[in-house]
């Protein structure tokens, strides 16, 4: 089935208020406790290498991303192959459950709008899980995560980059920016086309939407589902400048998400 042509299911018959006000408080506390365990995690890593460091962040974000799927009852429909080693995973935008979804997969470094970084708690956490944070339209910043990005590429992690810079509602995609298709072509490292969709589609995060009353409604809701495909991964030699294997990257996307052969 097509991620875009999806049966949607019915998840949320209805049922009594104090169900969802119940479920919704069991998952608050739960993830107030991942948050304690994964920050107790963190700084038992604060001594480590620099290198090993960074793998064992990497595996901690991916640990806590599954943990936080399972709070939430978000089934994980994943198909393709996971690359090895540095790479550059090249998603569509949905939702801000999209690097969690990516994450629990396998160890990576994401990179996220530089907003995320100011949040309560999470900002903290997520700056020393390894997140590279960027300030859209900044040359200073982009300059910055191309350089952690070279890093990332040289601890053997890949990086998970959001390339439309932005949400969408998951029916269309985006042009992909090109910054870090260069960096791709100059460190040799192949793209790894994700597509992201999901069920129900309310779970897409878009534009002006406020984050509490969306993960209130995800936080009450029984299930959910994430679907993920992943192609084959794209050598970046093969295309002749960055803007193309942007638009080679975005193509096969497009692909992913339509199911088609």
């Amino acid at each position: 089935m097509s991620p875009l042509e999806l049966v949607r299911v019915q998840w949320d018959v209805p049922e009594p208020a104090t169900g969802r006000l119940a479920r919704t408080g069991s998952r608050a506390a739960g993830v107030g406790l991942a948050t304690l365990t994964t920050a107790i995690r963190l700084k038992r890593l604060r001594g480590a290498s620099i290198r090993d460091g960074a793998r064992e962040r990497a595996i901690v974000l991916r640990d806590v991303s599954r943990r936080m799927l399972e709070l939430h009852g978000i089934e994980l429909d994943a198909h393709g192959p996971l690359p090895l080693g540095p790479a550059i995973l090249a998603a569509n935008h949905v939702s801000w459950l999209d690097p969690l979804v990516v994450a629990s997969l396998l160890p990576c470094v994401p990179i996220s709008k530089a907003d995320v970084a100011g949040w309560p708690v999470v900002g903290t956490i997520a700056r020393e899980l390894g997140v590279v944070f960027i300030t859209r339209g900044d040359t200073n910043s982009g300059m910055r995560v191309l350089r952690q990005t070279r890093v990332a590429f040289g601890h053997g992690l890949p990086v998970l980059n959001f390339a439309e810079g932005t949400t969408t509602r998951g029916h269309t995609v985006l042009p992909f920016r090109k910054g870090l298709f260069g960096l791709a072509r100059s460190a040799g490292v192949p793209i790894v086309p994700i597509a992201l969709a999901y069920d129900p589609p309310e779970l897409a995060w878009v534009g002006n939407d406020a984050f509490l009353p969306h993960w209130l409604q995800l936080a009450g809701a029984r299930r959910a589902r994430a679907f993920v495909r992943l192609g084959v991964p794209i050598l970046p030699g093969a295309h002749g400048s960055a803007l193309e294997l942007a638009r080679a990257s975005r193509a096969e996307v497009v692909r992913l998400l339509r199911g088609d052969p």
